[in-house]
């Protein structure tokens, strides 16, 4: 029987172990422990911020971004259809209305050109995610934050250690935000990290992480926040995890490299790009758009899983989300979303994969495109 190639495996093959050890053994593993105040400086360090907060998921650290830095009932935020549902989910819940950018159909990210057009008394910010490896185009979009004093909250959870003409993602705009779910290129199990240079907004995103606690009276609460705090455990992984950060960014990059060899005749898909003008692939998945009409992403998906080798599908665009119907109607199509969702695919991406997996993933997948070309 064929071993099952899972879509991702998580790598905890550096000082984890020891790490957690150390919290049992000195008994701290709440969050008050040292190893969160380790993992909050190395981050800050590596996006040249000087505010780091971590919390206990990247979901929680877009809600805390989007509450700290002022967005509220009636604004509008410019944002990606072609994400994860987090990003609308924190928008909706302060009261504010997302309005959805289509992707670019090359990188798959937003199209930095469609923003401006958006824009009304109403938009407070723009939402920046970094899609699969590739980074958003950010200067077109800095100068258009900058020219109607717009904020913009970053998405860098797919892309740590990636940067954009040098500069590395998490130090752009206002606030940003980091997921270390266990597909992500450090993990700490669950967990996620907000950064930002704003004195402001740091001292707000403190608060309301914490629950508001009053200052002087600490049961005394003159706001509500949440308990988003991340455990000194979590934190011990996420540190061995930053330890191994530049070699998981050599891994990725090569097993992204690897499939790109093997598929490089493969008329069937498009592939994701190498690079563009401003940043080089960091592969943290690599997707795959079926070209075959008739064939959308679960056919190509249950014919891998036969063989035993896992995928997932692209986004699902959230302008179809049917939990949003009641909220905000969309009557306009945003097709390139519509169409990645319907045809794009990724293949495994772990850190764990080796080149014989990544080989026997490969030629299958060109077998089934053979056979069924005859």
């Amino acid at each position: 029987m064929n071993k099952f190639i899972p879509v991702n495996e998580p790598k905890l093959k550096g000082n984890e172990k020891r790490y957690l050890e150390e919290c049992i053994d000195t008994g701290w593993i709440s969050s008050e422990g040292p190893f969160v105040e380790r993992l909050e400086n190395a981050m800050a360090e590596l996006c040249n911020r000087k505010h780091a907060f971590a919390v206990c998921n990247g979901s929680a650290a877009l809600e805390l971004a989007i509450k700290a830095i002022g967005v509220g009932p009636g604004d509008e935020v410019i944002m990606p259809t072609f994400t994860i549902i987090s990003c609308a989910l924190a928008v909706f819940r302060v009261g504010a209305k997302p309005v959805y950018l289509d992707s670019d159909s090359k990188t798959w990210n937003i199209n930095t050109a469609d923003i401006e057009a958006l824009v009304n008394e109403k938009t407070k910010a723009i939402m920046v995610v970094h899609i699969y490896g590739l980074t958003v185009d950010m200067d077109p979009l800095l100068n258009i934050a900058k020219k109607y004093n717009l904020k913009v909250i970053e998405d860098a959870a797919e892309v740590i250690g990636q940067t954009y003409k040098g500069q590395p993602c998490g130090t752009f705009g206002d606030i940003s935000t980091f997921s270390f779910y266990p597909n992500k290129h450090i993990t700490t199990g669950e967990g996620g990290m907000v950064l930002t240079n704003n004195q402001e907004v740091a001292e707000r995103c403190e608060s309301l992480r914490n629950l508001c606690f009053g200052k002087r009276e600490r049961f005394i609460h003159k706001e509500t926040g949440w308990n988003f705090r991340m455990s000194n455990l979590q934190a011990a992984v996420g540190v061995a995890q930053f330890e191994q950060l530049e070699n998981n960014l050599k891994k990725k990059r090569k097993i992204g490299f690897l499939y790109q060899k093997h598929f490089q005749k493969c008329e069937a898909f498009t592939l994701p790009l190498e690079k563009t003008d401003y940043c080089k692939n960091i592969y943290w998945v690599f997707g795959m758009v079926s070209k075959d009409s008739k064939r959308k992403n679960r056919w190509w998906m249950r014919k891998l899983a036969e063989f035993g080798i896992g995928t997932r599908p692209f986004f699902y665009p959230l302008h179809k989300q049917p939990c949003f119907s009641h909220l905000l109607k969309v009557k306009k199509k945003l097709d390139c979303s519509e169409s990645l969702a319907d045809f794009g695919f990724y293949l495994p991406s772990g850190l764990t994969l080796t080149e014989e997996e990544i080989f026997k993933i490969s030629t299958t997948l060109l077998k089934i495109t053979e056979i069924n070309n005859e």
